[in-house]
Formats: structure tokens, sequence, C-alpha cells
């Protein structure tokens, strides 16, 4: 019945949901913590990406260290990737 307080409410100081509805709200969750670190991520490549290209443009041997600082937010989302599929 709606509005009826279970035992089980009680215990847990909250309704109690299935195994199937915690599964699906961890995915949930997974996937916004890869959509948020992909967001992040891509922020701060867009201001990396346009001063190693003018560094580039200015001088040819930055380039190395150039796309180095680019890659390296992507490491965010890809540890983000890992630790999702490491905890769920």
């Amino acid at each position: 019945m709606p509005g009826t307080v279970t035992t089980a409410m009680l215990q847990t100081g909250g309704p109690a949901i299935s195994a199937e509805a915690a599964s699906y709200l961890a995915g949930g969750l997974a996937a916004l913590a890869v959509g948020l670190a992909a967001l992040g991520s891509g922020f701060a490549e867009r201001g990396i990406g346009a001063a190693a290209v003018e560094a580039i443009a200015e001088d040819p041997d930055m380039f190395g260290r150039g796309l180095i600082l680019t890659v390296l937010p992507e490491t965010l989302v890809i540890l983000t990737l890992v630790t999702v599929f490491v905890v769920t």
C-alpha cells in the first residue's frame, strides 16, 4: 500500500530498493561520473590546445611538449573509465 511504512524502511532509514534497481542506479551514477569527467577534460583541452598551437606556431620544437600537455587531461577520462569498470 502506498504510504505504508515497512520494517525494511525503518531498518535502513529509507525506502528499500531491489537489487535490480540498485544496479540501475549504480550504472547511472557511473555514466554521470564518466560524462562529467569528459566534460571537464574537454574544457581543459580547449585552453591547452589553443596555447599549444600558438606555441608551436612560434617555435616548432615545442611540438612534443604541446602534444603531451594537450593529451594529459584525457587521462582523467581514461582513469574514470578504469575506476568505473573496477567498481561496478
